[in-house]
């Protein structure tokens, strides 16, 4: 059964204006429900099959919103912070009606995908412990990776508290110096990837996130550019 809500709270969701004035714009005729106007702001209407135009402008409603953002250094994973940018500041203030929060978080000096809606039942499964969402990393390392190291990984390690994760997939692009390497883990701890190398004896210089289930990263997206997510793409998000 098609979901019907007020037509009031449809338009003020989506940045018409408040209750008070959405009331204000019936009484002044703006606002019709499949070609007739209305002049009760309480009127229950279907926004995904009724037409509804607001001053002749067709409204086209949505309940959710979901954006993939390339996160760049610098930002904060929140949706507030008193001393640091939020990642929010990033996208445009037109999505800000819909009150989207980051799903997870992203260290402040970490770059890479990061997820914003407000479906929160989504972000729940997306980020409950039991689900073990893969998430892969780009990074690169301070010290050589060694074999031992994917073999170590690949048993889970022991954090600085005494945590042991999870089993971990660590494959090495370049081993040097300052090696490159990809890691997917299944879990989220606090810094958990950085806090995996110091548990071996090397440090994270640079870290970025390619992607979370089987969502990727948009390759065409430069940091601190966003786009929405496809409906395929909402459905990868909560696939294993």
């Amino acid at each position: 059964m098609a979901k019907k809500l007020r037509i009031d709270k449809i338009l003020s969701n989506i940045g018409y204006g408040s209750r008070a004035e959405i009331k204000k714009y019936c009484k002044q005729g703006m606002i019709s429900v499949n070609g007739k106007n209305i002049n009760n702001p309480g009127i229950q209407v279907d926004p995904e099959n009724d037409k509804i135009l607001f001053n002749g402008e067709e409204v086209n409603y949505r309940e959710f919103v979901y954006i993939m953002l390339n996160k760049p250094d610098g930002y904060i994973s929140a949706t507030f912070d008193k001393h640091d940018p939020i990642v929010l500041d990033l996208i445009d203030s037109s999505y800000y009606v819909f009150e989207p929060f980051p799903v997870g978080r992203l260290d402040k000096d970490t770059e890479g995908l990061l997820v914003l809606t407000n479906d929160g039942q989504l972000a729940h499964r997306v980020l409950s412990p039991k689900k073990h969402v893969p998430k892969t990393y780009y990074a690169k390392i301070e010290g050589i990776v060694t074999k031992e190291d994917v073999v170590a990984f690949s048993k889970g390690v022991t954090l600085d508290d005494g945590y042991e994760t999870m089993p971990s997939q660590l494959k090495i692009l370049k081993s040097d110096e300052i090696s490159e390497i990809e890691l997917t883990i299944h879990e989220g701890k606090f810094h958990q990837v950085k806090r995996m190398f110091e548990s071996v004896g090397k440090k994270v210089v640079y870290l970025k996130r390619l992607s979370m289930g089987k969502l990727e990263l948009d390759k065409n997206l430069e940091l601190g550019e966003y786009r929405e997510l496809t409906e395929d793409e909402i459905k990868l998000l909560e696939e294993r």
